[in-house]
């Protein structure tokens, strides 16, 4: 038998050795396969371009140019991507308390429809916009907590699975907005004087300020996802609640022995995460539109699963993956316009992206990636399987 210690090493100087160091030096393991995903789905949407006769290179420097090619373009894809972030950590959140929140969806349309609400009460005309703001905000975040708070006390209380009850949750959400929004007898939230089904306007206090006047136009509401993202990692990382949460996600069992209180959390976790998904909503009624359609979120809440799975279920990850989901859409239309490549391509690459990072064996195998241990979303999967 060889002597470890008299084997033959690989020299310190070598690009395999410096390759270990910077990944493990500035702890880029966890960022590997999605990063490998996103290049992974590229080849394959180039050679389904290149497959109907056009150049790939050609179409993706259209859709560069579209996502980033001018100032107002940066602004216009950052835009797109602030809902994707609220719909994303509302997914992350629950994956770290070993949840699938499918119902950000339906806590998008409750959220979105209680701010718009709040939003048209007289007495926000009469208020400055450092009250109204945070109202309306608020308003948002109460709606979602809400209806995210129903699946956890049914999870919690009875047992029923919440992917179960949050997808028919979306559908009582979709349906029952559609009516508010949509009666005219009797009259509910419906502007009788708009030439299409939504809501009354906010009042123009609440509204909150502009950034840039990009397509669709950019406002503060970044600022507010942002810090969200923000506090949410520090409650995940610093605070007895947060370990309580990855706790419960890890091993609920082991943490029920340690004295805490896993319905609670169960409970507290769907509903949080519901919130965030009713501040997303409330930025976008607040920042983009003024008033509340319910088209406006349409696959929003889905499109945050991807985000998460792409993020790993880090807050402070969703933000940049979010902006890459938001710019590819963005810049989808001037590649059709001028490569004449569906936007349903762009479409494609995005399920592309979750797949691989889905099954990330594919990736690890294909560059040599080792597997990492004890994820949170490879918890909540567990359990969902177990359930």
């Amino acid at each position: 038998m060889t002597d470890p210690v008299d084997s033959p090493r690989r020299p310190e100087g070598s690009m395999e050795g410096l390759r270990r160091r910077v990944i493990e030096g500035w702890s880029l393991q966890p960022l590997l396969v999605p990063i490998y995903a996103i290049i992974l789905s590229f080849i394959v949407g180039g050679v389904l371009i290149a497959i109907i006769g056009i150049n790939p290179f050609e179409a993706y420097w259209a859709l560069i140019r579209g996502m980033f090619g001018s100032w107002d373009r940066i602004a216009g894809s950052i835009a797109r991507s602030v809902p994707f972030i609220g719909s994303a950590l509302a997914l992350a959140f629950a994956f770290r308390a070993g949840l699938f929140n499918i119902g950000a969806e339906g806590q998008l349309l409750v959220g979105g429809i209680t701010a718009a609400w709040v939003g048209t009460w007289a007495f926000m005309a009469d208020v400055p916009g450092i009250v109204a703001v945070p109202v309306i905000i608020l308003a948002g975040a109460a709606g979602g907590f809400f209806w995210g708070g129903i699946p956890g006390v049914l999870r919690a209380r009875t047992g029923a699975h919440e992917v179960i009850s949050t997808i028919m949750l979306n559908s009582i959400a979709l349906f029952m907005v559609r009516w508010i929004v949509n009666s005219r007898d009797p009259v509910i939230l419906r502007d009788l004087d708009a030439s299409v089904p939504r809501t009354t306007a906010i009042a123009d206090s609440a509204r909150l300020p502009e950034l840039a006047d990009s397509q669709p136009n950019l406002h503060a509401g970044l600022f507010v996802m942002i810090g969200l993202c923000i506090v949410v990692a520090f409650v995940l990382r610093r605070t007895t609640f947060g370990f309580e949460t990855i706790t419960v996600g890890t091993n609920p069992h082991a943490a029920h022995y340690a004295g805490i209180s896993v319905n609670r959390i169960i409970i507290l976790a769907m509903a949080l995460s519901g919130s965030f998904a009713g501040v997303a909503a409330a930025s976008e009624v607040a920042g983009t539109n003024s008033f509340f359609q319910p088209g406006t979120f349409a696959f929003i809440g889905f499109d945050g699963i991807a985000i998460a799975l792409l993020a790993r279920a880090n807050p402070i990850a969703i933000i940049p993956a979010s902006f890459l989901w938001g710019a590819l859409l963005s810049g989808a239309p001037l590649m059709q316009a001028e490569a004449g490549v569906s936007i349903d391509v762009v479409r494609i690459i995005q399920s592309m992206v979750l797949l691989f990072v889905a099954a990330d064996a594919i990736v690890r195998y294909l560059f040599r990636i080792r597997a990492e241990g004890g994820h949170h979303i490879e918890a909540a999967a567990t359990g969902w399987v177990g359930s």
